[in-house]
Parts: C-alpha cells; sequence; structure tokens
C-alpha cells in the first residue's frame, strides 16, 4: 500500500525523498468541521476517530463507497488518510469533483 511505501522512502536520500515529498501531499479539510474518520470507505463503518478543525490530510488513495453530502458537494469517493481510515470526499477540497490519487486496492 502507498502509505508504506511513503513511510519508508520519507526517511531516504536521493529520487526516493522527492517521490515521497510527492506521495504525502496534504488537502485541507472544510473550514470548521470537526471530520468522521472511519475504517472503511463508508458510513456503515465505524469512526476510529474524529479529526479536529483546520486539519489537512494526506490522500495515500481513494475509493468509491457510500453517497455522502458535503461542503465540497455529493460524492461517493473516500479518502483514505492512513492505514485503516478514510474519511469522505465530500469534506476534503482537493480542487476536484473526480479521483485525485489512485483508486485503493
Amino acid at each position: 500500500m502507498a502509505v508504506d511505501n511513503a513511510e519508508q522512502t520519507e526517511s531516504g536520500v536521493g529520487s526516493g525523498a522527492v517521490a515521497a515529498e510527492a506521495a504525502v501531499r496534504t488537502y485541507a479539510v472544510a473550514p470548521g468541521v470537526r471530520l468522521n474518520v472511519r475504517s472503511g470507505p463508508g458510513t456503515s463503518y465505524g469512526i476510529v476517530r474524529v479529526l479536529p478543525e483546520n486539519t489537512r490530510v494526506p490522500i495515500f488513495c481513494q475509493s468509491p463507497g457510500t453517497t455522502v453530502s458535503g461542503p465540497y458537494g455529493t460524492t461517493n469517493i473516500w479518502d483514505n488518510i492512513d492505514n485503516g481510515e478514510y474519511v469522505s470526499d465530500a469534506y476534503v477540497q482537493t480542487g476536484s469533483s473526480g479521483y485525485v490519487a489512485s483508486r485503493c486496492g
């Protein structure tokens, strides 16, 4: 998974470090939102934690799941922000209504 690769190359040297920087680009969560982080790509998955307001998140990969409406539209895209942690893309300012990262899996 991309998460493991980014962690390994981040401490590396040379071109691997440059690739890790690109892999860990972060995106802003909608202002004033405390965002539920779920164990899978949908609202039926359990909440594993809640992100505080004004958080930025990395997107390692994206997966289709439950359709959610939020500040940035209505979408079924879920962003993988860490191992086993997903947030709805409707709350993440990616600048796109489509996929901005590879599909998970």
